[in-house]
Formats: C-alpha cells, sequence, structure tokens
C-alpha cells in the first residue's frame, strides 16, 4: 500500500522520521514530501503532484495543518482509499482556520507568532519547544524549530469547500495533551468525520513523541482499505 505523509505548519517532512522508519520495515511504500506552505492551494496542488505518482491505492495522512491540506482534496482524489488525521484539522465546508481558532482563548503554543514583511507567520523557540513540541525531548525540539517553515498568513481566510472526508474513509488520532489545537477541537472533528478514533497521551507532535502509535493507527488504515503489512 502506498501512504503520503503531509506534514503541517512550522514543520517539515522530517518530523515524520520515526514513523516512517516503523512503515517501512513493515514493507509499505511511503512519501513525505515537503509542502511550500505559501497558499492552500500550492499545498494541494504539491499533494496532487505525489499522489499522481502513485502506483495504485494510497492513504494520505495530515499532521496539524496537513489535514487542512488533505480534507482541500475535495471529492477529486480517485486513488485515495482513506484519510488519516494526527492532531489534525478537519473543518467542515464553509469553515476557515482562522474562524475556528477566534471561537476560543488562542492556544498556548499560537499566542506569541509573528508575522514577517512577506506576511508568514513563524513559532519563537520558547513556545515551540514548551508548548509545540511539548512531550518531545528538548534537545529535539530545538532540532525542530530551526527547521521549521513558517505557514502564510492567508491561510487562516481560506474558506474550506467539500471536504474530503465526507466520501473517504477516516481515522483520527486525537493528542490528549496538545497545546497547538485544543483536544476537544481534535474530538469533535473526529465525531462529525465519523473517524475511527484513537487518543494518546501526546503533546501536539504525536507523530514524534509517539510514533510507534501513529504507525499503528496509520498501519489499520491502510488494512482496512485493503493492504495486508503491520508494524511492530
Amino acid at each position: 500500500m502506498n501512504i503520503v505523509l503531509v506534514h503541517g505548519a512550522w514543520a517539515d517532512g522530517s518530523c515524520w522520521t520515526g514513523v516512517i522508519e516503523r512503515l517501512l520495515a513493515a514493507g509499505h511504500r511511503v512519501t513525505a514530501p515537503q509542502f511550500p506552505l505559501t497558499s492552500l492551494a500550492a499545498d494541494v496542488a504539491r499533494l496532487r503532484q505525489v499522489l499522481d505518482l502513485q502506483d495504485g491505492p494510497t492513504v494520505v495522512a495530515g499532521h496539524s495543518y496537513g489535514g487542512q491540506i488533505v480534507t482541500a482534496l475535495g471529492t477529486d482524489a480517485p486513488n485515495v482509499a482513506g484519510l488519516i488525521y494526527i492532531a489534525a484539522f478537519g473543518i467542515d465546508q464553509g469553515e476557515s482556520l482562522g474562524a475556528l481558532l477566534s471561537q476560543g482563548p488562542m492556544p498556548p503554543a499560537l499566542r506569541h507568532t509573528f508575522t514577517d514583511e512577506q506576511g508568514f507567520v513563524w513559532l519563537p523557540e520558547d513556545d515551540f519547544v514548551e508548548h509545540f513540541a511539548a512531550g518531545v525531548d528538548p534537545a529535539r525540539a530545538r532540532v525542530l524549530h530551526a527547521v521549521q517553515q513558517p505557514l502564510t498568513g492567508s491561510s487562516f481566510t481560506d474558506v474550506m469547500g467539500v471536504p474530503a472526508w465526507r466520501s473517504l474513509p477516516s481515522w483520527y488520532l486525537v493528542a490528549q495533551q496538545d497545546q497547538a489545537i485544543p483536544p476537544d477541537g481534535e474530538r469533535l472533528f473526529a465525531s462529525r468525520m465519523g473517524a475511527t478514533t484513537i487518543e494518546v497521551a501526546a503533546g501536539h507532535l504525536a507523530m514524534v513523541s509517539h510514533p510507534g502509535e501513529t504507525a499503528e493507527l496509520i498501519t489499520r488504515a491502510v488494512t482496512s482499505t485493503g493492504g495486508s503489512a503491520t508494524t511492530d
């Protein structure tokens, strides 16, 4: 089975390293491309580019803003067999990230974001290490901060069309200690998409701190959609 892993904002494909190692060992074909984060349209175009290269059915896993990219595939994802959300946004038609985040107190990880002259949003190191990467070894968290990719501010105002999860089976990992997306928000996303859901005592970067549980959920999705390999 083909597996495509979609990183979120303030990250790159290396955040999936522990998960990739486990999935490759189980015999899967895995791709974790870099996304430009310059606009939602550009990110979806990159995902479609990668999906076009897959030989056969593919499951797609998105983390955080990566869930926005996955969701925006809409009804045009002919070789996608299932969607996996790892502490990710799974918004509905007519919603936007900015409107959603404005409905409650700003999560600790996002309280001190700053925008550069080109309109890209960054996370400061203290908030990244203490909140965004809570539960990750601090030395590893500082490395992840060093390679962060900023997200264009316009991505917070993009309004979702018909979400892909309306027509595809979905799985969801709720990070119970998430300080970037409120866990109750994650539970809401999972509930309304009818996702098969697990909860892990992890912070926002669950695929970094809990790669085994993350890989196992992806493997469950693979098995349910026709694959046969398993992870240890």
